[in-house]
């Protein structure tokens, strides 16, 4: 196998490694607000408020990814009277379905998160004479965020590699370049070239994420 070879291919695999880039930056930059968002809905005193964000949350994280990227891409546009104005680009249909499916599970992480504060925390905030706003924001979430982050790590990671769905929505990343080299020159090289590079990639996350708990640890 050729040096030139290898260039020939990786070349535009890197090219398809953008786009997975760039969806997982949108996908995690949305999803990450947005599901705590949900798990504020969830934690509500407003019953019809909390009841949504639990339904939500069971229905994202109860069906398959694939289904819903199916959905959003290809389903949408065939539902009576409004489907036609719910005709997305694939790339953006394929942004919003990972995006809701991932707040669900970011939402859940939070939950953890907040239900591993004590209690005790709370009524002491109240005796020092801090509001509400203040014990949240100073207390409460920080110590939250610092649980909840590698479990956080661990979901951007599993992001990056679901990105690969795309492929099943006809939308060009890194695999669908891989599958491409792979049917035309009858080889499995471009398979092992697109795992270094899904490699690569969640090898600087890993890093990154080790980086930001031990900066959490000393504060």
């Amino acid at each position: 196998m050729s040096l030139d070879y290898i260039i020939s291919i990786t070349v535009p695999m890197l090219e398809g490694a953008q786009m997975t880039v760039l969806l997982f930056f949108i996908a995690i930059l949305a999803s990450i607000p947005l599901g705590f968002l949900i798990t504020l809905m969830a934690n509500s005193s407003n019953r019809g408020l909390s009841w949504f964000a639990h339904t939500y949350v069971y229905v994202m994280r109860g069906t398959p990814l694939l289904l819903q990227l199916l959905f959003f891409v290809f389903g949408l546009p065939l539902l009576p009277v409004i489907g036609e104005y719910l005709v997305m680009d694939r790339f953006v249909a394929a942004c919003l379905g990972f995006v809701l499916n991932y707040a669900a599970y970011f939402a859940e992480i939070f939950r953890g998160g907040l239900l591993s504060i004590d209690k005790g925390q709370y009524e002491a905030a109240q005796v020092l004479g801090f509001s509400k706003w203040q014990t949240t924001n100073k207390i409460i979430l920080p110590q939250m965020f610092r649980v909840a982050l590698p479990a956080v790590a661990n979901e951007s990671i599993t992001l990056i590699k679901d990105t690969a769905l795309l492929y099943a929505v006809a939308v060009p990343e890194l695999l669908h370049f891989a599958q491409t080299a792979v049917n035309r020159d009858f080889t499995i090289v471009p398979f092992f070239i697109a795992g270094i590079i899904y490699l690569f990639m969640t090898l600087l996350l890993t890093l990154f994420f080790k980086w930001l708990e031990k900066r959490f640890k000393f504060e």
